[in-house]
């Protein structure tokens, strides 16, 4: 038992398990709003839960495999757990494997759209852990691929698409594609020397900086325009003012030359600012009923 318990924490370092915060919170969020004009019960929240949680942990597995040559020569990465052998490759593809099943199956048990679409969501997911050999817009396509949760949860509520779910997803696109740019910094000198591609590596520190800065601006605006197409309740608006002041606060903490903050830029103030708008984005859904 104490085995099994070791090796699952090891996979749930691998994935950065605790990192499923920033997505998760915006597909619930997705879900409240599909709630006001389409019945919601506790099994299509669940199968929800279960479809994005294995996704999400799918593509860390294979970003983990794709990118584990690179990771044993950056000195930020060499410690993970597959260039230091913790997990071998056959382990780590069966995981990802597993989990993709999962995802499909969970899709499945969600409605016809949902199952049609899967292999097109794992596609995108998938396709992120090569981009940083060939374009410096990863940082967009990890946006691209975060993005698809709220968008998912809407069409597994609702069994198609509109606006406030396309909004919702956008945003979720450049909040990530932000936040990924600032933790990205870290990487700069070793990207360029391995000729990987990034905004940072691309653009340079400071610059970079005030491209997070633009996009947390659109994320913002997205989140606003989404206001006009839903009967919610003001307090809306008052998350949204607060998002926003968690983002300025965000930018606070990391300059040019001095990184040592980009921890608590990107992790903690990132995992406040999506449970900040799930609550108040559910709280308007109910209140505005």
């Amino acid at each position: 038992m104490g085995s099994i318990l070791v090796k699952a924490r090891d996979y749930g370092r691998m994935v950065r398990f605790s990192h499923s915060v920033f997505a998760l919170p915006f597909a619930l969020a997705s879900v409240a709003f599909a709630s006001l004009t389409a019945p919601v019960n506790l099994r299509i929240v669940l199968w929800i839960l279960v479809a994005m949680l294995a996704a999400r942990n799918a593509a860390m597995g294979f970003n983990r495999l794709v990118d584990a040559a690179i990771d044993a020569r950056n000195p930020r990465t060499a410690a993970r757990e597959l260039p230091r052998g913790v997990l071998r490759r056959g382990e780590v593809a069966a995981f990802v494997v597993l989990l993709s099943g999962i995802f499909v199956l969970a899709a499945g048990m969600l409605n016809r759209t949902c199952l049609l679409l899967s292999p097109l969501a794992l596609a995108i997911v998938f396709f992120y852990s090569y981009t940083k050999r060939f374009t410096w817009g990863s940082q967009l396509v990890l946006g691209l691929s975060l993005a698809i949760a709220p968008v998912g949860a809407w069409i597994a509520v609702k069994g198609g698409i509109a606006w406030p779910p396309v909004l919702l997803g956008a945003s979720v696109l450049f909040w990530v594609a932000g936040f990924d740019v600032i933790y990205a910094l870290q990487d700069i000198d070793f990207d360029r020397s391995e000729g990987l591609h990034s905004i940072p590596a691309r653009f340079g520190a400071a610059p970079s900086l005030g491209i997070a800065r633009l996009l947390h601006v659109f994320s913002v605006g997205a989140l606003l325009a989404i206001y006009f197409f839903l009967p919610l309740h003001p307090l809306y608006l008052v998350g949204i003012g607060a998002v926003a002041v968690l983002l300025a606060y965000e930018h606070t903490l990391v300059r040019p030359d001095d990184l040592s903050k980009v921890n608590l830029a990107f992790f903690t103030t990132n995992g406040i600012v999506s449970i900040v708008y799930f609550v108040a984005a559910a709280a308007s859904v109910v209140l505005g009923r």
